[in-house]
């Protein structure tokens, strides 16, 4: 496999901290990175996002082989590790730098994209429309070195323990046929 045979999709669900966790775990990701995208400032800071006034949302770069993960087992594990049906809010974390997006890097992935959330929206198990933004990816700004593999590096610490250790089992419940050996 060469650089070249992955594609790159980023998801914003909320805490960067939490999705790049998720995402880690999936076969076929073979790079998770936390950044900053969607937004109108030039390379904003955690400050910057965190006040909500830059564009930019919370999210996560991830490169993937489509040969061992499709972009639809993508898109599910996207859509249920957090609420697509909130908007500019993802828990207590409320802004639009929690808001649902997923910025594609092709037109497959645009299309793909948009006929996953026609077909939760005509779902009756949802219940409440999505509100996932779809838009193409411009420039994606990783985070501040602090926010690198959060969750890895701090896994005893409280938000770890109440807000992401919950989310992986649920995607570790879920979606075993997906999860790396870990």
């Amino acid at each position: 496999m060469t650089k070249n045979d992955l594609e790159v999709i980023v998801f914003g669900g909320g805490c960067f901290w939490c999705t790049e966790a998720v995402f880690k775990m999936l076969k076929g990701v073979v790079f998770v990175e936390s950044g900053y995208a969607g937004g109108n400032i030039k390379n904003p800071n955690y400050q910057q996002v965190s006040e909500g006034n830059t564009g930019h949302a919370e999210a996560v770069k991830i490169e993937y082989d489509p040969d061992i993960v499709s972009l639809e087992d993508l898109l599910t594990v996207f859509f249920a590790s957090h609420d697509p049906t909130t908007k500019d809010r993802q828990g207590s974390d409320v802004g639009e730098q929690y808001r649902s997006i997923i910025l594609y890097s092709t037109l497959e992935q645009k299309e793909a994209s948009e006929k996953f959330i026609k077909e939760l929206n005509s779902s009756s198990k949802l219940g409440a429309s999505v509100v996932t933004e779809v838009k193409a990816l411009d420039t994606f700004y990783p985070v501040e070195d602090y926010h690198k593999n959060y969750y890895e590096n701090n896994k005893n610490q409280m938000y770890c323990q109440v807000v992401i250790n919950p989310k992986l089992a649920k995607v570790k419940e879920k979606f075993a046929n997906l999860l790396k050996n870990i």
